[in-house]
């Protein structure tokens, strides 16, 4: 079963710093979910740059400790506007499962009598006994004489 890890984001203002924090968390395991990233943005500026629309709000928000795909960035972006809109609201989280963005995915699963490996590994079964013998008969020691000096001077 293919691993889709559900993420949650959650953007805090603080007011009085003129800081947005934004927390990556993920749950690696059911119920267990992890802090991965926190970043630090200056509120005014990515305030005005979700203002002017995605790629301005990108531009600002994707850093190299932090980048976020292009389906999660669009999202973050759609909440973010009314976040940011709304002088009540200071805290924000934002649940997403990267498994949304591959439709029919979530449905997969790999049955045990779908991949035989037995019937993989015989596949090429080209390999005989000979050539195994063929390939051990050389000798591949390397080869040094103490004349050859050409590569250490002593």
């Amino acid at each position: 079963m293919p691993h889709f890890m559900k993420q949650k984001i959650r953007f805090e203002k603080n007011i009085k710093d003129n800081i947005l924090t934004v927390l990556e968390s993920a749950e690696v395991d059911p119920g267990v979910v992890l802090p991965l990233h926190e970043e630090d943005y200056d509120l005014d500026a990515i305030s005005a740059a979700c203002k002017e629309g995605f790629d301005a709000f990108l531009a600002v928000f994707r850093r190299r400790s932090f980048f976020p795909t292009r389906d999660l960035s669009e999202r973050l972006f759609e909440n973010a506007v009314d976040f940011f809109a709304d002088p009540e609201t200071d805290k924000m989280v934002i649940d997403y499962n990267d498994v949304d963005t591959l439709p029919g995915e979530e449905d997969f699963s790999l049955e045990e009598e779908d991949v035989e490996i037995d019937s993989l590994l015989d596949e090429d079964g080209d390999t005989k006994e000979d050539e195994i013998k063929e390939i051990d008969s050389e000798d591949d020691t390397p080869k040094f004489t103490p004349e050859d000096t050409s590569e250490h001077e002593n």
